[in-house]
């Protein structure tokens, strides 16, 4: 085949692998990810249960955690029953559509989570700072308006992804190296010149990403500034425990999800298998852990919680 006719291929399928090197393996792997997955489920299926039927729950707080639930929901179901379908019955193929499809939900949600765990903060903010305000700033329809840009700001930036890939041409080969159809694992496919895409993904990343550790980092401290200035150390202990389960979501999400992004670009001396493991759990392990830790951390949802299972029981 001349290179002409190789550059102009567009694959009708992708083949995923899985994880490399782990192949013989990745069978036993997928029990763990598959009980993590229905955890995820179970958990923030019943965090919107319990915030939709107690109305005492209908708070900014509250609404916030509730947009986090669907979005971890949308983000591991986006891509662990295909990888379980991988893991356990061998099919690898993805539609060529269908991969753009699936990379435009994770990177769609994951800015949107990202999103919301922003406005979790400037919640944090108002509540701690301005606790006089905070029902005059945070009404109903304020937060209804911050997801709704939080949810704008995701579609928008990540639309132009799976644009930019139409329009380029493949090499001869459609295997991904990866459990999913993460972006740049799909760029590496193509012949053509991808500086356009590599820049527009980076310049996404350090929008998103940046901007919003840094709007998180300033929120916290002003919190940190406006807590130790408080009297007792009674009322600083108080104040600050109604951030942990806040602060445990954000390491958990920014921590793995950073990690994922450089070694992508820089990250070449790390085995491949420990990338596309890490990049598994960053999208199964904040789904599950979230609504546990919310449902640990917060009083009134643990009390809720108990008297949903009690109902239950009886």
């Amino acid at each position: 085949m001349s290179p002409t006719n190789s550059s102009s291929f567009r694959p009708s399928s992708f083949f995923l692998i899985g994880i490399p090197g782990l192949e013989t393996t990745q069978h036993w792997i997928a029990v763990p990810l598959c009980a993590m997955y229905l955890l995820a489920l179970l958990g923030n299926t019943v965090i919107l249960g319990v915030i939709k039927s107690e109305p005492g729950l209908h708070q900014p707080m509250y609404l916030f955690l509730a947009n986090l639930a669907v979005t971890d929901l949308v983000l591991s179901t986006s891509t662990l029953p295909k990888m379980l379908c991988i893991f356990w019955f061998d099919s690898r193929a993805i539609g060529f559509h269908a991969c753009l499809t699936q990379m435009f939900f994770i990177h769609a949600f994951s800015s949107v989570e990202s999103g919301i765990l922003v406005a979790m903060a400037f919640d944090r903010y108002i509540a701690i700072c301005q606790p006089l305000r905070y029902s005059a700033i945070l009404k109903t329809s304020t937060v209804a308006k911050m997801s709704l840009l939080v949810v704008l700001r995701g579609v928008v930036l990540i639309t132009p992804f799976p644009i930019l890939l139409r329009r380029l041409s493949f090499c001869g080969h459609s295997i991904i190296p990866h459990s999913y159809c993460e972006h740049m694992a799909v760029v590496k496919l193509v012949c053509a010149d991808t500086t356009v895409n590599k820049l527009y993904g980076l310049a996404v990343a350090l929008l998103v990403v940046g901007l919003d550790i840094l709007s998180i980092a300033l929120s916290y401290i002003m919190i940190l500034r406006a807590v130790f200035s408080l009297p007792s150390s009674d009322a600083r202990l108080k104040a600050l425990s109604t951030c942990v389960s806040h602060l445990c979501v954000i390491l958990g999400f920014y921590i793995p999800g950073l990690f994922s992004f450089l070694t992508h670009r820089f990250g070449h001396q790390v085995p491949h298998h420990v990338h596309i493991l890490l990049a598994n759990l960053y999208l199964l392990v904040p789904p599950m852990m979230n609504p546990i830790v919310y449902g640990v951390k917060t009083k009134q949802i643990r009390v809720q919680v108990m008297k949903f299972l009690c109902v239950r029981e009886a």
